[in-house]
Parts: structure tokens; C-alpha cells; sequence
């Protein structure tokens, strides 16, 4: 249980002090625990460590902004922690693989790497019970409002074998999929990640036909690559559609539901 309640803590603790471009020192000491101690149980439970951690998520809420707003770039860098717009530009291309000014001009999606969650079972007494998950808090509040429509879930086929050339390469398979969703949605449908390789796009339609078509737009890109380093990788999803159905909707089990969809797809 301490293991479970140190991550809560610490991911708690990045989220209220994004702006101000928390060190990972900061997080540790906040959570009452060594530097090397925290660095041990984010990767073991995350697979990334807690800088890398807090990078993509200044950057995602940045995005966000990018976006939303009609704020300058400078100001939502300087307003992010970042000292010059350089460094702004050249972190948020790492992560999103174009500069800023060229994705506000042409994205629609910006929760790249939404808040992680932790779910356990048991109470917390094992580490290997533990389980992460995405914050999906904005889907569940679409939805609500929303019952009885069509959400179509993607799911990467063979993000490993992608992560085991590198895990920037996995990155990159990523924004590749979230970029062939996005451009198959219609306006006013919202994409998701829900996990680390699942996505959700909230059609808003109670269109069967409708949904299918969309799904279809992304799947009909199943094989072709997206280039990384000189290499050309080759990218398929798999996809399913449910029906959330008009009635109350718990947050507990909206992703099973999306999940248990797209495994089913599969077999």
C-alpha cells in the first residue's frame, strides 16, 4: 500500500505544480521518499522515469493551449516554465515531432500523454497488482451528455515489437495513430488516449453506418509505414465500436467497456 500511495502522491503533486516545472527532487521530497527511490518505482510501474514523466505532460497541457486558445506561443511557454521560446520549440517538437506554430495550424487532438492513474487490487499490497491507466475524465463528461451515440476504440497491432527498436519509435507509432484517427474524424467528433496504445474517438453520432465509415477511413491505412529515423515502420490498428447506451454511465467501468470491445474484435 505505501508503494501505491507514494505514486498517487507524486503523480498529485506534478499535476497541481505543472506550471511551475516541478523537478523530480521537488516530487520525492513532497512525497517524503529518496530521489533514487521514486526514479525506481515510476519506472517499474510506468516504464518511463518521472522527468520524462513531467516533460510530456507540460507539453500535452501546453498542446492544449496551442489549441484552445489564441494565446502566443511565447506566452504559454513562459507560462509553462520554459525560460525562451527555443527551448519551448525544441522540447515540444521531441514530443510531438513538429514545432509548435505547425501543429496549432493543423491539429485537432492534443491529449498525447493525458494524466496517468493508478488502479490496484487488494488494497495495494503487491506491486505487481498494481495497474496504470489514463485519465479519461474529459471522455467520461462527453459521454454523458452524449448517451446513446457510437465511440470507436483503436487499438496498435504490435506496439512491442516497435518499442524494442526504441520507445522514441513507439512515440512516433503513436502520434502516427492518434494523426490517422484525427484526419478520419469528423468535426466534431473527439479522439482520446485511454491507454498506451488504446484510443477512443467519441463519434457523437447514433449513426451505425456512420461509425463504420470513420473506422473504415483509418483501417483502409493498415500497412503503411510512417518513417522514424531513416527507417519505414509499418502500422496497423485494430478497431471497435460500441454503443453507449442511454443510460447513467460509471466512470469505473467506461474503459473495461471500450477495452472488452476491442478484444473482442480481435479474436
Amino acid at each position: 500500500m505505501k508503494n501505491f500511495m507514494i505514486l498517487s502522491d507524486a503523480l498529485n503533486y506534478i499535476e497541481e505544480n505543472l506550471r511551475s516545472a516541478p523537478e523530480p527532487a521537488d516530487v520525492a521530497y513532497s512525497c517524503h521518499v529518496s530521489l533514487s527511490g521514486l526514479q525506481k518505482l515510476f519506472r517499474y510501474a510506468f516504464g518511463i522515469s518521472p522527468a520524462d514523466y513531467i516533460s510530456r505532460r507540460r507539453i500535452t497541457c501546453c498542446a492544449r493551449e496551442l489549441i484552445e486558445t489564441d494565446r502566443s506561443i511565447l506566452d504559454i511557454a513562459l507560462g509553462h516554465g520554459y525560460n525562451s521560446p527555443e527551448v519551448f520549440t525544441r522540447a515540444f517538437t521531441r514530443i510531438w515531432g513538429e514545432p509548435p506554430a505547425s501543429f496549432r495550424k493543423k491539429r485537432n487532438f492534443a491529449g498525447l500523454f493525458p494524466k496517468l492513474e493508478l488502479n490496484c487490487e487488494n488494497g495495494g499490497n503487491n506491486m505487481n497488482e498494481m495497474h496504470r491507466k489514463y485519465d479519461i475524465s474529459e471522455l467520461y463528461d462527453y459521454l454523458t451528455s452524449r448517451r446513446g451515440t457510437y465511440i470507436v476504440g483503436f487499438d496498435i497491432n504490435g506496439l512491442i515489437p516497435i518499442n524494442n527498436i526504441s520507445s522514441k519509435a513507439g512515440d512516433a507509432a503513436i502520434r502516427e495513430s492518434l494523426r490517422r484517427i484525427s484526419e478520419a474524424a469528423g468535426e466534431d467528433m473527439l479522439v482520446f488516449r485511454i491507454g498506451g496504445d488504446e484510443f477512443a474517438l467519441a463519434t457523437g453520432t447514433d449513426n451505425e453506418a456512420e461509425a463504420d465509415a470513420v473506422a473504415e477511413k483509418v483501417l483502409s491505412q493498415n500497412g503503411n509505414t510512417f518513417t522514424w529515423e531513416g527507417q519505414e515502420i509499418p502500422l496497423r490498428l485494430w478497431s471497435a465500436k460500441l454503443l453507449i447506451a442511454d443510460r447513467c454511465i460509471r466512470y469505473s467501468d467506461l474503459f473495461p467497456e471500450i477495452f472488452t470491445a476491442i478484444e473482442e474484435a480481435k479474436s
